[in-house]
């Protein structure tokens, strides 16, 4: 070891290392800066490229797997589920999901979410390919509307998405009737559309429903269009007798919806907006009946039965409906102790051609004119299988005269009987008068007449005319046998004369007979003559110059 140490001296003289800061860094240092800035780069790529996180509110998770379950527009992939967990109140399953970029422009608050299973419902069957995929998060995506990051889902699918073709109706109805969620929209018996929704109106008066009429179908509704339930069968017992109408078996079994545009004298009416609303008729029959605004009151009073006459009655003018029956009371005049029955009808002017142009308020005036020229109420039978009664209005010149009244701010319409009242109230006046014929006077008199009548037949003067009519029948007898033995014999010779000219005539033009031999063959060569003409006729059309040059000259 001491032999291999350096002498003190030796080591005095070894050059010293003198230390001098760097002047540039090394390009060994460029290697991880480049390393540093591709990483950021790939960092912030990634940042930048990640899609929306969103939650979305389901009932239950049930089929949900995070990192498995796929979110899916159109069954093109958008997205997974993240992460799944349970709302503070314990009410929902809170799934979150990480979509692609560029999905936040479809996240807005008309953006609907469900969960994708095998579904079978009245109307279609959906969903089957999720039994061996798996259930998946399915997304209806709307531009329009605010930017949201939170949903709730829906517990069934909806039957109409944002990508189908058609619009959507609102229809108001006083009950939902047999109509769901599926019910489908009629056009002239095809399907045209479907109900996509219902609630109860804010005022809770009337049921709102949505409907949705697919493309190109949507087209036919318009402003004036008629909408009605056309659910299960309607039987109905009316004054006309038993009617029954339903639109298909389908309706039958899970209601329905059609729609007609009714033809009327009014303009035809455009295009429907989308979400326009329309009333829901409760059958075809109201749907079809001409809408008007102006109604007038009337009160009519009846002294007779009004057993058949019920609320709605249709009131009539020859046969031509103008308006209903609003109400039916009892009423006790103590003053003439009588029992009458005020009727209160709704008229409604604009179905009279010229009507309408009589100012409102002043119908009074027109009414009072018809009242004055026999304008009265009576009530009729509109069937005899039912016995439903309805009002009828009709001049009847020949009716006591009367004005019209008033009771309060009504008007009344004086009325004549019923026809059968006043046939009863002939025949009680006919029996009054046979009450007064002199019965026993004319028994009397019966009694005379008879006695004289015995005396004549028993009278010698009637037995020798008895006697003379029996000689001038054997006289006729007579001459009947004279005509029988000469007359008869000369007028059937005469038929059988005739006869046998009859059949020389045949024989004279039987087909084997010369004349007709003679006869058919001048037809023949007639015949052929007239052939030779059209020829002759048909070349010279062709060929004038024939006539001059001759034929076939050049």
């Amino acid at each position: 070891m001491e032999q291999d140490r350096v002498p003190d001296a030796d080591v005095a003289s070894l050059p010293e290392a003198e230390l001098a800061p760097a002047g540039r860094l090394s390009a060994v240092w460029l290697i991880p800066l480049l390393a540093l800035a591709i990483g950021g780069w790939l960092a912030w790529k990634s940042y930048s490229e990640r899609g929306p996180e969103i939650e979305i509110a389901f009932k239950s998770a049930t089929g949900l797997q995070a990192e498995r379950t796929k979110v899916k527009f159109m069954d093109v992939e958008i997205g997974q589920v993240t992460g799944i967990s349970v709302s503070p109140d314990l009410t929902h399953a809170l799934v979150k999901a990480r979509l692609l970029a560029g999905s936040e422009r479809y996240l807005t608050d008309g953006t609907r979410f469900w969960v994708a299973r095998p579904r079978i419902s009245a109307t279609e069957v959906t969903g089957l390919e999720t039994l061996l995929s798996g259930p998946y998060i399915a997304i209806d995506p709307v531009i329009a509307g605010e930017p949201r990051r939170e949903f709730s889902g829906l517990d069934t699918p909806p039957l109409v998405t944002t990508a189908e073709p058609g619009k959507h109706f609102l229809l108001k109805a006083d009950s939902l009737g047999s109509l769901n969620i599926g019910s489908p929209v009629f056009y002239r018996a095809i399907q045209v559309g479907q109900v996509v929704s219902y609630e109860l109106d804010p005022d809770n008066q009337g049921v709102s429903i949505r409907v949705f009429v697919s493309s190109p179908y949507e087209r036919l509704v318009l402003t004036n269009t008629r909408f009605w339930n056309a659910s299960g069968i309607d039987v109905r017992l009316t004054a006309e007798g038993i009617k029954v109408e339903t639109d298909s078996l389908l309706s039958i079994l899970i209601g329905g919806v059609a729609f007609e545009n009714v033809r009327t004298l009014e303009a035809e009416g455009t295009p429907a907006s989308d979400n326009q609303a329309f009333p829901l008729y409760a059958s075809q029959e109201k749907a079809s009946e001409t809408l008007y605004t102006r109604r007038v009151s009337y009160l009519l009073y009846f002294e007779g039965s009004v057993h058949g006459l019920e609320i709605g009655a249709p009131v009539m003018v020859r046969g031509i409906k103008i308006g209903q029956v609003l109400d039916i009371r009892l009423d006790f005049d103590p003053d003439h102790r009588n029992i009458q029955i005020p009727v209160l009808i709704e008229l409604e002017p604009e179905r009279i051609a010229d009507a309408p142009r009589v100012e409102a308020g002043k119908e009074g005036e027109v009414m009072a004119e018809l009242v004055a020229k026999g304008l009265r109420g009576q009530l009729k039978t509109a069937s005899l299988l039912t016995g439903k009664l309805y009002v009828d209005l009709d001049l009847h010149p020949k009716a006591p005269t009367a004005i019209l009244g008033r009771r309060g701010d009504l008007a009344v319409i004086p009325t004549v009987p019923a026809p059968l009242d006043d046939l009863g109230n002939k025949v009680s006046s006919l029996l009054g008068k046979l009450d007064n014929l002199p019965v026993e006077e004319i028994g009397s008199d019966l009694r005379e007449a008879v006695r004289g009548a015995k005396g004549i037949l028993n009278s010698e003067a009637l037995a020798n005319s008895v006697v003379e009519l029996e000689a001038s029948l054997r006289t006729l007898r007579s001459a009947a046998q004279v005509v029988d033995e000469r007359t008869l014999p000369k007028l059937d010779a005469a038929v059988d004369q005739l006869r046998a000219t009859f059949k020389s005539a045949q024989e004279v033009i039987a087909p084997d007979t010369v004349l007709y031999q003679d006869i058919k063959r001048a037809l023949t060569e007639l015949a052929t003559a007239a052939r030779a003409i059209r020829d002759l006729a048909d070349y010279l059309e062709r060929h004038p110059e024939a006539l001059i040059k001759g034929k076939g000259a050049r």
